[in-house]
């Protein structure tokens, strides 16, 4: 397949599938990158590559919609604090791992997010 009949696929991918595949093609690259990565930074690196789960991205998106348009009713109210929290949790767990792993690596974690090719998440 040419890059350009990959980038026609990857056009037509909705919002959490396209994340997924940029973090497992981060992963791809970084694991490229660390010509043998010990079992530890490996571990590290699927917890940094993490992401949310599409069901809990599109239902976060739904209500935060609902939200801006003040029509959220009050059991959509705590379900969306809920998934915020949820999504937050693993958002701390991925700059644990990220921190854990410039540590094991002695670099800043701004050096590793530039090795890695990580930016930090939109945040909505």
């Amino acid at each position: 397949m040419s890059v350009d009949e990959l980038l026609k696929a990857v056009d037509d991918l909705s919002e959490p599938d396209l994340d997924s595949l940029v973090n497992r093609a981060l992963f791809v690259r970084a694991s490229r990158r660390a010509p043998v990565s010990p079992p530890e930074e490996t571990t590290l690196l699927r917890a940094i590559n993490q992401s949310i789960p599409p069901e809990l991205h599109d239902r976060y998106a739904v209500l935060a919609d609902k939200r801006d348009n003040e029509t959220l009713t009050d059991a959509e109210y705590s379900e969306l604090l809920d998934i915020g929290n949820q999504i937050e949790c693993l958002g701390v767990k991925r700059l644990e791992a990220m921190a854990q792993l410039a540590d094991t690596r002695r670099i800043s974690l701004l050096k590793l997010m530039d090795d890695l090719g990580l930016q930090s998440p939109d945040i909505r």
